[in-house]
């Protein structure tokens, strides 16, 4: 899921969160007693209803069949806009990567539904066929292309994987964020490695016109957080159960409505799985490493 500068993930939670943070929605008595009668769904990388429409129509009304309930798509002007939607009960269920699932569990205490684990999800440190590095700790003093501030896979696990071999994030190495520009930096010999998502690395090599014969990958990382499924935590506790177990018993109808179109393929093969908020703990590091530890 696409990311943004986390400055102004900040700027947009002082102007859209500064009431709700503190307010006590962790309650152990739930606001809605009855199953509600509507949802509102939204995505937290899809800006507009257009995007909605267009990339996830089939699943909403698969899902809508599953739970028996209307569900309506709630479009977001940007990645944290959800985080107000869910304090003020404007949407009920979000789709969210792992870095945006923290700033919906921390500031809004979104409750984990269900996560979707993806088979081939890892990010690697990828170099030059000529390059002499061939261990991260090698990285030291070098530059690295990273994807966005914020990418799970083209961002904070590739630092956390140079944590781990380490390497200091505010002084060991310099990172500039290129998107998938970065392979081509790295062919330059602009940058002396690149970080990306295994799943992605032979798609952005054929789309830039590249032969992995070019690059050598000298490190791949464990399978990475999933992206998951949160729910408002004013939705009544007995209805999340219910609801995790519908989408778990109909998960096999509900990925192949998630793949049928082409912004998702990225999700064929993957099973529904429950979300476990510790294996989130490795991007909860990874912003204390880089000083954004506060920003959650």
């Amino acid at each position: 899921m696409k990311r943004r500068n986390l400055l102004w993930y900040s700027l947009v939670f002082a102007a859209g969160c500064t009431t709700g943070v503190n307010s006590p929605t962790n309650s152990s008595e739930p606001m809605t007693i009855a199953p509600p009668k509507n949802l509102k769904f939204a995505v937290t990388d899809v800006i507009g209803i257009k995007g909605l429409q267009e990339d996830y129509e089939l699943f909403r009304t698969t899902l809508e069949e599953i739970l028996g309930i209307k569900i309506e798509f709630f479009p977001v002007e940007n990645t944290t806009a959800a985080a107000p939607a869910l304090l003020s009960r404007e949407v009920d269920i979000v789709f969210a990567g792992p870095s945006e699932y923290l700033i919906l569990n921390s500031r809004a205490k979104a409750i984990p539904i269900i996560a979707i684990e993806r088979t081939n999800y890892h990010s690697i440190i990828v170099v030059r066929a000529d390059s002499p590095i061939k261990l991260l700790a090698q990285l030291k003093g070098k530059t690295i292309a990273m994807r966005k501030i914020g990418s799970t896979s083209g961002h904070l696990a590739p630092t956390k994987l140079l944590i781990d071999a380490g390497l200091d994030p505010t002084t060991d190495f310099k990172t500039v964020m290129l998107d998938d520009k970065g392979v081509q930096a790295l062919k330059k010999g602009e940058v002396d490695a690149w970080a990306t998502a295994s799943d992605r690395y032979k798609n952005i090599l054929e789309s830039e016109g590249l032969s992995e014969e070019d690059f050598v990958v000298i490190f791949k990382g464990p399978l990475l957080p999933h992206d998951v499924f949160v729910a408002s935590n004013q939705l009544a506790s007995s209805f999340i159960v219910d609801m995790r177990s519908r989408m778990m018993n109909h998960q096999d109808k509900l990925i192949k409505s998630l793949v049928a179109t082409k912004a998702n393929q990225k999700y064929k093969g993957s099973k529904l799985v429950i979300a476990n908020d510790a294996d989130y703990n490795m991007i909860r590091e990874v912003y204390q490493k880089i000083g954004q530890g506060s920003f959650l």
